[in-house]
């Protein structure tokens, strides 16, 4: 007998550390109690799994602005392109996402008006989602992304190897 499951897929970002400073705040004192070369490179085994290269970040940013640009691309369908362009600025070039000169250059890669996604990020026009997607988050007491909820039930927290979801999966009634 087929198995069927339901999934929850939110793409509307999501702030994890929202009270990181507009300059960021270096990784050694926001994860003071990790051995952060280590954690490093589990992340680029990981990454190497689903061909993503990941670079050694020192700082964490704030992701609000390069946020509110994400969605601002979804209106215009260029969500998967700034996605995957913002996604490599950020851990695969180490770069600031809460630069405006950043999420500039992003949004060219990806097809966009630079003054248009600058303007849609000052004006405050997608914080009302961000904000909205913030509550989610906090209702499904999210604390590391992604996060993938089955059958409203079974949460898999974090990028997790596929034989957990396999396991998962094969052991639901």
């Amino acid at each position: 007998m087929k198995k069927e499951y339901a999934i929850v897929e939110s793409w509307v970002g999501y702030e994890l550390h929202p009270e990181t400073p507009s300059s960021g705040v270096l990784l050694a004192e926001r994860f003071q109690h990790y051995d952060l070369p280590v954690l490093h490179e589990q992340i680029r085994l990981r990454g190497l799994e689903f061909s993503l290269i990941f670079g050694n970040r020192t700082h964490l940013y704030n992701s609000r602005k390069s946020l509110a640009a994400a969605e601002f691309a979804r209106d215009l369908g260029k969500f998967d392109s700034f996605h995957e362009n913002m996604f490599q600025a950020y851990f695969t070039h180490c770069l600031d996402i809460d630069n405006p000169d950043v999420i500039a250059a992003v949004a060219v890669k990806s097809g966009l008006d630079e003054k248009e996604t600058l303007c849609a990020v000052q004006d405050g026009r997608y914080m009302p989602r961000l904000d909205d997607a913030r509550k989610e988050a906090e209702s499904l007491k999210l604390t590391s992304i992604p996060l993938f909820i089955i059958n409203d039930k079974y949460k898999v927290i974090g990028a997790q190897p596929m034989e957990i979801f396999r396991d998962l999966l094969d052991n639901i009634e």
